[in-house]
């Protein structure tokens, strides 16, 4: 009897549902969205998707309503194609991935509209004037490498360097720090960097029980340089390495907007040699009073762009030292020519002393024309500085008029603005920001068309709308790159465990680090 209750109920209860689901899939939601009351303002989402443009090859742009309503309805446009029409009780929107990707391809040049509407808790339903953003003509770089890493500075077990491609939201490991360690401490993966966008050369920093060491990927082979590095800048030819090695120290203020900060007690820049697997550091970088750091070459490769400043203490090794926070640094740069290896003299391009703020993380557009860069109150560390703000140069209109004048982006927050890096095109930028909530960073990408005018930037979309409201770890060091990493990352890991490494001799400075050196870890953002 029991069993032929269930006969007769299962289908029963399946209509009921089917009906319901008809009921709501043939909603007369035009009907009630023709007599809807307007709103003059359009609705407030999150994330802030709206008056911007946006790449016509990036992943939907999916995002929640931030008003109160009973049952929405969105319905995404352009000039040309069909338009999208999303209908849901939740003031989540997703977007359907196909239908976005054709839109935006019909749509070059064109302005994507998303009309909201919605209906309120007395079953009256409001529409809102219509969002717009502009597609452009450009496509940005498929691929997006960066590193996650928990906001404890100290934590390395779940640190790890990540592909994103851009046209969807598939995320995969390039390398992490839990799979090559010995112990529960994790081993601390830093500093990738890429030739021209391109991922057949790359290079890792490495710091765990197997010492502090570079991995450097070169199509399919990967060699462990026995020499620790930090910020890194490949010559375009691929000829020549230019890293920085800073003796840098975290410590914490008592109060404050952000109370972490970073000092740099000594740094200096050396040039490693793939070919004959040697390290250099050129008498324009010997200097014993100078900090050196955030080395960029320019993309003739004819100038290589730093920040350099006075050393201000005379211990090296006590922290935090005196005067920490009247270290300004210069942006300079110094000639080089590749065929005979020869550098010419360092010249000053902007000078802290001047600016009364810290010149830090030049980089410069694929055309050799733009030079953006962060000013902050002072120090070596934008991400721990509110103050940092993003600013740009034009390099051309430089080299007519023999000024570097420059200009503050209108892109900036109240906020932490860092770590940048412009697309294989020179349309885009990503960058670092903590404008949403102070605490973590999160990668942001603009438009910036051809006189260098920065548009209104656009948070990392996700596949889940809410997804930033509860992701616990911050994006650092966000790359672009015009391809996938192809090297595995358990090929990465047996060159990581391998006893085999270069052995480089490194001229000694106050700021080198022996190779397996048991100098204490500071991670850093």
């Amino acid at each position: 009897m029991n069993k032929f209750r269930w006969y007769i109920f299962v289908p029963i209860i399946a209509a009921a549902l089917a009906i319901a689901w008809l009921y709501f899939v043939w909603y007369d939601f035009d009907g009630h969205i023709e007599d809807a009351t307007r709103i003059a303002r359009p609705a407030q989402i999150r994330p802030d998707y709206n008056n911007t443009v946006i790449p016509p090859n990036i992943a939907p742009l999916n995002f929640t309503v931030n008003e109160p309503g009973r049952r929405y309805y969105v319905r995404i446009y352009s000039d040309q194609g069909n338009g999208i029409d999303i209908y849901s009780r939740k003031p989540q929107i997703v977007i359907p991935p196909k239908r976005w990707r054709e839109l935006l391809r019909l749509n070059p040049k064109g302005t994507l509209y998303f009309d909201v509407c919605l209906e309120d808790k007395n079953g009256q339903w409001q529409r809102f004037a219509p969002i717009t953003n502009t597609i452009a003509e450009p496509d940005i770089d498929e691929y997006l490498v960066y590193r996650l890493i928990k906001p404890v500075y100290n934590i390395w077990y779940e640190m790890g360097i990540y592909q994103r491609h851009l046209a969807s939201y598939d995320q995969l490991p390039v390398l992490r720090g839990r799979t090559f360690v010995k112990n529960e401490a994790g081993g601390c993966v830093n500093c990738h960097t890429f030739c021209n966008n391109r991922t057949d050369k790359m290079t890792i920093g490495v710091r765990s029980d197997y010492g502090a060491f570079a991995l450097l990927a070169q199509g399919d082979e990967i060699a462990k340089i026995g020499t620790k590095i930090s910020y890194t800048a490949w010559h375009p030819s691929g000829r020549l390495i230019t890293y920085s090695m800073n003796k840098v120290q975290l410590f914490c203020h008592l109060a404050g907007v952000e109370i972490r900060d970073v000092v740099d007690l000594d740094s200096a820049l050396a040039c490693y040699y793939p070919e004959s697997q040697t390290v250099k550091i050129p008498p324009q970088f010997r200097g014993k009073d100078r900090l050196e750091t955030y080395p960029a070459w320019s993309p003739d490769g004819c100038f290589l762009y730093f920040c350099s400043a006075p050393i201000l203490w005379s211990d090296r090794n006590k922290m935090p030292p005196k005067n920490y926070e009247k270290v300004r640094y210069d942006l300079v740069r110094v000639s080089y020519d590749l065929d005979s290896d020869t550098w010419g003299q360092i010249e000053t391009i902007i000078s802290g002393r001047q600016t009364g703020k810290s010149i830090m993380l030049p980089r410069i557009s694929p055309d050799g024309r733009f030079l953006m860069f962060c000013m902050c109150d002072y120090g070596c560390f934008p991400i721990y500085q509110p103050s940092s703000d993003l600013y740009m140069m034009d390099l051309e209109a430089a080299r007519q008029t023999g000024n570097f004048t420059y200009r503050r982006l209108e892109v900036n927050s109240d906020r932490s603005e860092s770590w940048h890096c412009w697309s294989s095109n020179g349309r885009w930028v990503v960058f670092s920001s903590k404008r949403r909530d102070g605490v973590f960073t999160r990668s942001y990408i603009s438009y910036v068309d051809e006189d260098g005018k920065v548009y209104k930037p656009l948070l990392l979309p996700q596949k889940d709308p809410d997804f930033y409201d509860s992701f616990l770890k911050t994006y650092s060091v966000p790359e672009f790159v015009v391809e996938p990493v192809r090297t595995r990352e358990k090929d990465l890991v047996d060159a990581v465990r391998s006893p085999i490494q270069i052995d480089v001799t490194v001229p000694l400075t106050g700021a080198t680090v022996k190779a397996g050196s048991d100098e204490p870890w500071q991670e850093r953002e």
